[in-house]
């Protein structure tokens, strides 16, 4: 029997979350090595995400990754603000994080900013830092 579309709508939905086991990425040597989970899994996601241009891959949704490629030429004073907004947007669709702050900058050349952040994450605090070139 198929069921009807009052009983569809009227049925309770659960909704679960997937476990945050996944696999664990060496950075240095480039290889794959057991699994992390939660705040490591996390920290894991967030790296990803900060390397990973939007929309240039195909096998990413559109709401994965950061854009970065077009702040190369612009001026330090656009760029600051734009990478604040950029990196909290890109790093809030993962649902594992709360909200991303402390933003501080330093400038180790005239056309790159070093960014270290605060990201809370539903399993505690994370300092991050990534290189943007502009």
């Amino acid at each position: 029997m198929i069921p009807s579309v009052e009983e569809l709508l009227t049925t309770d939905l659960k909704i679960q979350e997937e476990a945050d086991k996944t696999y664990q990425m060496v950075i240095v040597p480039k290889r794959i090595a057991g699994y992390s989970n939660e705040i490591k899994a996390v920290k894991q996601a967030i790296y990803k995400i900060l390397n990973t241009e939007r929309y240039r891959y195909i096998i990413y949704s559109w709401n994965y990754g950061i854009e970065l490629d077009d702040l190369i030429g612009q001026p330090v004073f656009y760029v600051v603000p734009e990478i604040e907004r950029r990196i909290t947007e890109a790093l809030l669709q993962d649902n594992r994080i709360l909200a991303v702050d402390t933003f501080e900058y330093e400038y180790p050349d005239k056309h790159s900013v070093h960014v270290t952040f605060t990201a809370h994450t539903k399993y505690g605090d994370t300092t991050e830092e990534t290189e943007v070139t502009y």
